[in-house]
């Protein structure tokens, strides 16, 4: 067992580094298998991290830690300069072949002729609907072309959010902070985020915002510079909620809007945004909307008969 210590230079940067109420530092506890504590020295009042385990979980952690420091002191020097990149972004250039290279090194790419303008569409417009049901890849391959504008330094940042329809956005009644109570609805997003960044990455760009995951309601009022914006399980926004969303674009940004609409959680399917949108939007010059079949269906073989059966019966009925 070893200790190292870091020292902070103040209680902001303390509260950066580890999340309200620590959540941060619980994290990578739990990540790396380490004993994280924040103390105070009585002499010199400087504010030390000390970091107690095993000496090889002790250096990986200690490592995260500084890359995470690095970035927070980038940002306080350099805060909204246009130039600062996100750590870790030392990438390959994209691949020609695909859309983007995991961080295993498989290679992300269209399945099917229609994914490839799902795909091009994304990639040479502004605002794109992507609509169809479940095993498409229609987050996947949003999410996968923003990462390959992000390290290709066409935008700054990737947004995520969906609405929370269990919860009724009402997440202040649930434990823990925000990160805690949106886990369970926004694990979809990070199952993808996991496989194409890898976990380390991932979370190092989470906490210091590179990538935020936000519920839909917490976007009211903001709006998003050089950034790449993505909405999934659009077909339970509401009416209002989808207008919302959609005039946070800012300059520099682009978005990209997912959704079911034969999977609506809305009591009236009928007031669903998504519905609504098709009709609003449709001759609006820059806004694309691309359809997706169960013909690309890239799940397992038996999620299309399913998807079939289903559309029989509704059809029966």
């Amino acid at each position: 067992m070893i200790t190292k210590r870091l020292r902070l230079e103040n209680p902001q940067e303390a509260l950066q580094l580890l999340g309200e109420q620590d959540s941060a530092l619980r994290q990578m506890e739990r990540d790396f298998g380490v004993e994280i504590f924040l103390h105070q020295d009585p002499s010199s009042s400087e504010l030390r991290l000390s970091i107690k385990g095993n000496a090889s979980r002790v250096e990986k952690a200690m490592r995260r830690v500084r890359e995470r420091l690095s970035l927070l002191r980038q940002t306080r020097a350099g805060a909204q300069t246009q130039g600062l990149e996100p750590v870790g972004l030392e990438a390959p250039p994209p691949p020609e072949e695909g859309v983007y290279r995991t961080a295993f090194g498989k290679l992300v790419r269209a399945r099917t002729p229609n994914q490839q303008k799902y795909i091009d569409a994304i990639l040479s417009q502004d605002l794109v609907f992507g609509i169809g049901p479940a095993g498409t890849g229609k987050t996947f391959l949003a999410v996968a072309c923003a990462l390959r504008a992000l390290e290709s330094r066409q935008v700054n940042r990737i947004i995520l959010t969906r609405p929370v329809m269990e919860a009724g956005e009402r997440l202040g009644f649930l434990p823990g902070d925000l990160l805690e109570k949106m886990g369970p609805y926004l694990k979809p997003l990070y199952d993808a985020f996991f496989l194409l960044l890898g976990p380390e990455r991932f979370r190092l760009w989470r906490d210091t915002e590179v990538i935020e995951i936000v519920p839909l309601a917490y976007m009211r009022g903001r709006t998003f510079e050089d950034a790449f914006i993505v909405l999934d399980e659009a077909q339970n926004t509401t009416l209002e909620q989808m207008k919302m969303f959609l005039t946070r674009l800012g300059n520099g940004s682009r978005m990209v809007v997912t959704g079911d609409i034969t999977q609506s959680d809305l009591t009236e399917k009928s007031l669903s945004g998504l519905i609504r949108v098709t009709e609003i939007l449709k001759e609006i010059e820059g806004v694309a909307f691309h359809r997706l079949t169960e013909e690309d269906v890239v799940r397992h073989p038996l999620v299309k008969r399913i998807i079939r059966a289903y559309e029989h019966w509704d059809r029966s009925r």
